[in-house]
């Protein structure tokens, strides 16, 4: 039974179409049949994972295209369903792949990127799994620098032996009392790290250096991926540079545990799962891909936008990509596109991506009703946080209902009249209104009521100059 990570409620079993859907609404208010449509696709992985092998690599998902203008929820419809699944995710941009003529990234990176976030996924709950054994290592080693043995010294080799590998003759034991000695000291010590009374000492430690020099070779390959496989190529040849830091001893003990985690996990298998997920339940989000649809003309950018779509095109058909980590296929990844489409239509993409998109689904521009909801619904609204934030500071904050429906009208408004850039505008309009009340906490009034007159009162003057809310709000 694979549990949803974050939600130790829910597991696959149990997220239904429906439950999905009541689980997005927690975060993101209307879009309903967007919503559903990802709940399908969702819920669609977990009944091909039951089905037999001869019919399981028949079924392909069914990607889906989010029409609809900026700011109403389609990157977060799709970030909060890969963070519900516990699935590996990347958001990518379509424009990225034509910024310079027919020159671009290269699209097998979007495939890179996301197997690179099912590995650091993988690896992080395996260094979880292993956290406690590995933080009961690190005070092991701490204790040793906090307590070193005695050296003692040997009889070192003759230069023949030392040519051959000879270690000379060994040191003889410790006498038995300065171990017993040794080991009550550290014991004392063990007794102190761990009630917390070492906290202010620091410590010099031998860390490894995580950070190693780029290289990056333009090829058919991508500049990226050759780049990437002639560090690590490098870095297996060379051994891992070691270097001396002070710190303090809970910052030791954090490098000093990660470092003991990093030694108690398969790589190896961290790898082979990783493909696994990316293969089998990773989501790329290709975000503006209305910029690159447009009739050809023979010349000109059009003839690169139908070019970016045919190098998409395999991608989203189901090819190999060859990665550091090994080949990735993409046959059962999902693929969730999204456009505002104002000015091309999803009919002047290539027929062939129009076919490998067949979900689509519209999202509606927000109402001020729906501000109204995103202000106060969500678990995670924009009054929730300011409230928070400013709580920190001991200034309690206060949303007044009358406060919450004038924050509303005044973002359809200036949305109506400027651009309309969605649910981004709440929080351009909540940080102006909050600005005063940011800069003066902790020394300002304990409690602030924010209703209608202090709303029009903080926003009436750049309202008024409609040329100066293009700039401000």
């Amino acid at each position: 039974m694979s549990t949803v990570r974050g939600e130790s409620s829910l597991s696959m079993e149990t997220l239904t179409p429906r439950r999905i859907v009541e689980e997005l609404d927690k975060y993101i208010v209307g879009q309903a049949a967007a919503k559903r449509a990802v709940a399908i696709a969702l819920r669609n992985r977990y009944r091909r994972s039951r089905l037999g092998p001869e019919l399981k690599d028949e079924v392909i998902p069914k990607n889906i295209l989010m029409i609809g203008p900026t700011g109403v929820g389609k990157t977060e419809i799709a970030r909060r369903l890969a963070r519900l699944a516990a699935a590996p995710f990347v958001k990518v941009e379509a424009t990225k792949f034509t910024e310079v003529g027919y020159v671009g990234r290269d699209v097998d990176s979007m495939v890179r990127d996301l197997l690179e976030a099912a590995v650091q996924m993988v690896r992080a709950e395996r260094m979880s799994a292993v956290e406690g054994r590995a933080a009961a290592q690190a005070r092991d080693r701490l204790l040793e620098i906090l307590a070193p043995a005695p050296r003692r010294e040997g009889q070192p080799p003759n230069p023949l032996e030392a040519l051959f590998g000879g270690r000379g003759t060994p040191a003889p034991p410790p006498p038995a009392e300065a171990t017993a000695e040794l080991e009550e000291r550290r014991a004392s010590l063990r007794g102190r790290l761990e009630g917390g009374e070492l906290d202010r000492e620091t410590v010099e430690i031998e860390v490894e250096e995580s950070a190693s020099p780029m290289i990056e070779v333009f090829s058919g390959q991508g500049a990226e991926e050759m780049g990437i496989n002639l560090q690590d190529l490098v870095g297996n040849l060379l051994p891992r540079r070691r270097k001396r830091r002070r710190m303090t001893v809970p910052e030791a003990l954090r490098a000093l545990t990660n470092e003991e985690s990093q030694k108690l996990i398969d790589a190896d298998e961290v790898m082979r799962e990783g493909i696994r997920r990316a293969e089998q339940s990773g989501i790329i989000f290709i975000d503006e891909l209305d910029k690159i649809a447009g009739h050809t003309g023979g010349a000109g950018p059009d003839v690169s936008r139908e070019g970016v779509q045919r190098d998409i095109l395999p991608i989203l058909e189901g090819s190999t990509v060859t990665t550091k980590h090994g080949p990735v296929r993409t046959d059962h990844v999902l693929f969730i596109a999204a456009g505002a489409f104002h000015v091309a239509k999803p009919s002047d993409l290539i027929p062939e991506l129009q076919g490998r998109l067949p979900i689509r689904v519209e999202l509606q521009p927000l109402t001020e009703e729906d501000f109204v909801r995103i202000l106060v619904e969500p678990e995670n609204a924009l009054t929730k946080q300011y409230t928070a934030l400013l709580a920190t500071e001991g200034v309690v904050v206060e949303f007044a209902v009358d406060g919450v429906r004038e924050i509303a009208a005044i973002a359809r408004q200036v949305n109506a009249e400027t651009e309309d850039i969605g649910a981004r505008r709440l929080h351009t309009i909540l940080e102006r209104l909050t600005e005063e009340i940011s800069f003066a906490a902790p020394e300002s009034a304990p409690h602030v009521v924010i209703d209608a007159a202090y709303v029009r009162g903080r926003l009436a003057g750049v309202l008024a100059d409609r040329d100066l809310s293009r700039y401000i709000l």
